[in-house]
């Protein structure tokens, strides 16, 4: 009877999570995610500049991982939180060598790369760490950054009756090195799409999404040497 006990004691409590282990961590390698969009579809080309005046482009990127978002540095809502909840990302995921993080600005006219570095700083202060050499906080023209929001499938828009005068996404969107978008599989089944950067559960979820975007491009150099 006691070994009855102990053995469904260890189906409720101990199986569970070492399958959790194996299917987010242990056999990222046999995961792929889903590739957002047609077969063939990737972000369009983009050029903008960030904090530095340093230009940043679609082609820039290529071979990196990254997390784009939506923001404005006068935003009186959601893009503090954004932003926090990105640097989160970029401290758990500092590991990796390859990957990127790319915030863009809706409201070009007045977030300059001057704003933009004020910004950072102003985040600092706020005990928000931003680590500048792999995340990039851009601007350009306007239209420009709209279009690049519809390539990410999230909205950017003009808005007077929003907050700040600016309607914008709170989600974060993972592209890969070939710059699509990417996404894993909720436990419902359901394509995730894209990952609510203000939510912390959600940004605990992404980090596993990359964790498996990770091992599957580890994996053709394991076959290979197989």
């Amino acid at each position: 009877m006691k070994i009855e006990k102990i053995t469904l004691l260890f189906l409720l409590l101990v199986l569970p999570a070492i399958m959790y282990f194996y299917l987010t961590r242990g056999y990222n390698n046999f995961i792929k995610l889903e590739i957002i969009g047609e077969a063939d579809y990737s972000i369009d080309d983009f050029s903008f500049i960030n904090q530095d005046n340093d230009t940043i482009t679609k082609d820039s990127l290529l071979g990196s991982i990254y997390v784009a978002n939506f923001f404005f540095t006068s935003c009186p809502t959601i893009c503090p939180t954004m932003t926090r909840n990105m640097s989160y990302l970029q401290d758990k995921l500092s590991v990796y060598p390859n990957i990127r993080f790319l915030s863009h600005t809706v409201d070009p006219d007045n977030d300059t790369p001057e704003k933009l570095v004020k910004y950072v700083d102003l985040m600092q202060q706020k005990n928000i760490n931003i680590d500048l050499s792999n995340w990039d906080f851009v601007t350009g023209d306007k239209d420009k950054l709209y279009e690049s929001a519809a390539n990410y499938f999230v909205n950017a828009s003009v808005d007077s009756l929003a907050p700040g005068g600016f309607l914008h996404s709170e989600y974060f969107i993972l592209i890969d090195k070939q710059g699509r978008v990417r996404s894993g599989i909720d436990i419902n089944g359901n394509v995730v799409g894209a990952y609510d950067g203000t939510n912390e559960v959600q940004m605990k979820d992404l980090i596993n999404d990359i964790n498996v975007l990770m091992a599957e491009y580890k994996r053709p150099l394991k076959d290979a040497k197989d």
